[in-house]
């Protein structure tokens, strides 16, 4: 029995369980139980999701050199004078670049790829934003890239790929240094690690 069916004459409802249920992380419980509550809100709170997530779709867009997300092109860091442009840290998600800048350790610039390769779910090279970061590496001097992908599978294959296809450039490939938890997210991790991380990265070979 589908949403609709249990709901026969509400279709704003089933509407709606069934866009949340497309979220990913969202199943049909979670889907139905966001629902129930937004059913129960008060209309100011409803609108305001609302208003929110039409403001992320109609204003952020990707950086058109880090592939960051910003509501300005290029993105603030790219933007700042005082970062070290020879030094690129490539994460897999935004969230990664935003836990690195907590630590406060690193003065250089990002590229983000948006997510890592995962053959299981079809996604490859071509999926993320690989052409990008070469383009960007032939217009830049770049000295150092730091490989700074989740210690996971697809994390670890993402950096074997990157080491592949820069080593053909003059360009020292660096990997941040174990002590983060195997099977982790870097967005989770605390800023101490992170930055004990970075201090002791160490050259791919």
């Amino acid at each position: 029995m589908t949403t609709r069916d249990f709901f026969p004459g509400a279709e704003p409802v089933s509407n709606l369980i069934e866009a949340l249920h497309k979220l990913p992380g969202i199943g049909p419980k979670s889907a139905q139980r966001l629902t129930y509550h937004l059913i129960r809100s008060q209309a100011d709170e409803a609108r305001a999701l609302a208003e929110a997530v039409l403001a992320v779709k109609e204003r952020i867009q990707f950086c058109s050199e880090c592939q960051n997300i910003t509501e300005t092109n290029p993105c603030a860091l790219c933007s700042d004078p005082s970062r070290d442009r020879s030094i690129l840290c490539i994460v897999e998600e935004p969230l990664d670049a935003l836990a690195m800048e907590r630590t406060r350790s690193f003065k250089g610039l990002y590229h983000v790829l948006h997510g890592a390769i995962n053959p299981m779910n079809n996604i490859g090279p071509e999926n993320l934003k690989f052409t990008e970061l070469l383009n960007r590496l032939d217009k830049n001097q770049v000295r150092e890239v730091i490989l700074a992908t989740n210690p996971n599978m697809e994390g670890n294959a993402t950096a074997l790929y990157l080491h592949k296809i820069l080593e053909p450039r003059d360009i020292r490939v660096t990997r941040l240094a174990t002590g983060l938890p195997m099977g982790g997210d870097l967005e989770y991790a605390d800023e101490l690690t992170l930055a004990r991380a970075f201090e002791g990265r160490r050259d791919m070979s």
